[in-house]
């Protein structure tokens, strides 16, 4: 009986650790004013293509931080997203350009004013709670 319910355990751990493991990304902490945030950072193309797709939940303060190198006009859309969110565009001087909110599944394309260099997706409404609109500047933003 012991033996049976530590491989069950083993074997449920690893389906745990393989489900965490596709989504894992390198984290970087970054600042806005006076808030903190653990932003996952997808700067590969699987990455900047699946971003926050399928996940079900967003913990408090995290985020995704999206890069394009060289900057870029992109427009994002939510299709197979589940979470709503707000995203905020960023120039490449680390500026906020424009917040816009999206809802979940909605295949609407939400676009920045200008070429940007990252966007940040957040829980919808985490933006205006911590009172952070276009023209305030992040730090801790990759090269």
């Amino acid at each position: 009986m012991l033996l049976r319910n530590t491989t069950l355990g083993l074997i449920l751990a690893l389906c745990t650790l393989s489900a965490h493991a596709q989504t894992l990304l390198p984290v970087r902490e970054l600042t806005i004013k006076s808030a903190t945030i653990t932003a996952e950072v997808a700067a590969t193309p699987e990455a900047l293509s699946k971003g926050l797709m399928h996940r079900p939940t967003l913990p408090p303060n995290h985020g995704m931080l999206f890069v394009f190198n060289p900057p870029a006009f992109q427009c994002f859309w939510m299709k197979n997203t589940l979470l709503p969110l707000s995203i905020a565009f960023i120039d490449n001087k680390g500026v906020i350009t424009r917040i816009t909110d999206m809802r979940p599944l909605d295949e609407t394309a939400h676009c920045p004013p200008g070429d940007i260099a990252y966007a940040l997706e957040m829980a919808q409404g985490w933006f205006r709670q911590n009172h952070i609109g276009t023209g305030d500047q992040l730090s801790g933003l990759p090269d």
